[in-house]
């Protein structure tokens, strides 16, 4: 396993708790890692026995330094899970404890210890066939681009829709893939919001996401979509909210949440 004690000391105090909803941790070999952008890297892991996973689920990722001290992480899976293979998407921490390590040192041969995929609330399985409106905040696109890729892998005809709140062009998550799929299929389309800056040429200024904008954008109420929203924690409730005020049923709306409080991207 790689070293990673100077990776996960200086932070004792910040180690998470995480719900025991398996004491099975397995050995994960690390076969692959792109950079998404600047602070943000996707890794791909193999797991002996892996039957795949359902889109939306997540593993929790165990550290452990040479004294003993173990820090424990939760990240969303990002592929579709068909095998023993299954990515995620790593965005660092300024003040990081373990994605750091993730995204700078961890290297292609090495081990983690995993537990999971695990979760069957937040996800989107093929027999499902209404039509579902994806809505990212930043980092929170990850679990949603697993339901896309789970869709675009099977037979299901329903229509998808992501509408993706990102900062700048230059933080923008699985660029190539997404691009394509929204030129190219047919169950498929991808709206952006620019929150600080925009792409050369973008029809509209940046500006935070709007009650206004964000129903312009979405799939109308009438067409009864199931809604998966994931960001930030205010990100989250605030879209939330807004939904349920302009009619969508709350038991249609299904919400995942992480960090800070922060503000409204």
């Amino acid at each position: 396993m790689a070293t990673i004690s100077t990776a996960i000391h200086g932070a004792r105090n910040a180690t998470r708790e995480v719900a025991a909803v398996s004491s099975v941790w397995r050995v994960a070999e690390v076969v692959s890692g792109v950079q998404e952008n600047a602070t943000a890297r996707t890794i791909g892991l193999r797991v002996d026995g892996l039957m795949g996973n359902v889109a939306g689920q997540h593993i929790d990722i165990r550290l452990t330094a040479d004294d003993g001290y173990t820090a424990v992480r939760s990240y969303s899976v990002a592929s579709a899970g068909m095998d023993e293979h299954l990515e995620i998407t790593v965005d660092e921490l300024p003040d990081g404890e373990v994605s750091p390590f993730l995204v700078r040192d961890l290297a292609v041969g090495d081990q983690l210890e995993i537990r999971g995929p695990v979760g069957g609330w937040f996800v989107w399985r093929p027999a499902n066939v209404n039509p579902v409106q994806l809505i990212a905040g930043g980092s929170g696109v990850v679990p949603l681009m697993s339901m896309i890729r789970a869709h675009e892998a099977s037979d299901n005809p329903s229509q998808f829709r992501l509408l993706y709140s990102l900062k700048s062009p230059e933080t923008v998550f699985y660029r190539e893939e997404l691009h394509r799929l929204n030129k190219e299929s047919g169950r498929l389309m991808v709206a952006y919001v620019y929150t600080r800056s925009t792409p050369e040429g973008w029809p509209t200024p940046p500006a935070r996401l709007t009650a206004e904008t964000l129903l312009a954008r979405v799939l109308p109420v009438d067409l009864k979509p199931d809604v998966f929203v994931c960001g930030q924690t205010v990100f989250v409730e605030t879209v939330a909210d807004w939904l349920v005020t302009a009619g969508y049923p709350e038991a249609s709306i299904k919400t995942e949440r992480f960090g800070g409080t922060g503000a409204i991207r």
